[in-house]
């Protein structure tokens, strides 16, 4: 009897696994990319009962990671795939673009790209140095493994150990909050985010590069330089539960969702 019993157990732990794995997703990453897929992640829970989806932050190295290492279903990134990374499949969702941002009181409305290298590497420290006040410069840089900072370097040709930073942060939230309390600081954050917070009245500034102004209308028109794709990962090809909610991730119907944290749907960047 008890021999019997066992086939029948091992049956019913496979059924209960799998009925998990149909019913339930991880996934981490990118702080930029987090709010909106947390929404995603609502709305597709809605349209399917039963499905549960934990969506936590750590910056773009740790979607990555996860992915890699199976702790997470699908990794967060908010760039383009590197091509030590192909052996992830990438999903992109979205656009956004990077602002340079400084305190509203700041009376600079325009730096040369030789000027920002010039303050984020320490050879320009006080703002009256580019025809501001005399007011030493705090350069707020991101963190390591934050894919912000891993394209602003690339964008400027700087590595990391070349920023002269001040003050090392995380999310955007955190990059802005620090600017709007500091008149001498200078950063840069995901466009979307700089945007609704000026809107609000934070006091911060959106500095224009190469003489683009950064909004998302020119994300969408792809005249802003410093853009880049919104990105869900998988280890291998997206199947099961996971390549749906990724195609609802992708779909007309969240469009809505993605305009309202100031996002491009990708159909209209496209």
């Amino acid at each position: 009897m008890i021999k019997r019993l066992i086939p029948l157990l091992l049956i019913s732990c496979f059924v209960q696994l799998a009925h998990a794995d149909n019913t339930r997703l991880t996934i981490t990453g990118a702080s930029t990319v987090a709010p909106v897929i947390a929404d995603i992640a609502r709305a597709f829970e809605q349209t399917n009962p039963g499905t549960r989806i934990d969506v936590q932050t750590g910056g773009s190295s740790r979607g990555i990671a996860d992915t890699r290492s199976g702790r997470a279903d699908i990794g967060m990134i908010s760039r383009a795939l590197y091509a030590s990374e192909e052996d992830l499949s990438g999903y992109p969702f979205a656009m956004d673009g990077i602002s340079l941002i400084t305190h509203s009181s700041n009376p600079i409305d325009a730096l040369s790209h030789e000027q920002i290298i010039a303050i984020f590497t320490g050879q320009i420290i006080n703002w009256q140095e580019v025809g501001g006040p005399d007011r030493l410069i705090s350069v707020v840089n991101k963190a390591e493994g934050r894919s912000t900072l891993e394209l602003f370097l690339v964008f400027f040709k700087l590595s990391n150990s070349d920023i002269k930073a001040q003050v090392v942060i995380g999310d955007n939230q955190q990059g802005i909050k620090t600017v709007a309390g500091n008149p001498g600081a200078i950063g840069y954050v995901s466009i979307g985010a700089a945007e609704y917070e000026s809107e609000l009245g934070t006091p911060i500034k959106l500095i224009p590069l190469a003489g683009v102004a950064p909004t998302m209308a020119h994300v969408a028109d792809g005249s802003f330089p410093l853009s880049r794709p919104l990105n869900l990962v998988t280890a291998s090809p997206a199947e099961g539960l996971s390549a749906r909610f990724i195609e609802f991730a992708r779909s007309n119907s969240v469009h809505g969702l993605i305009n309202e944290h100031f996002f491009v749907p990708l159909a209209n960047a496209e």
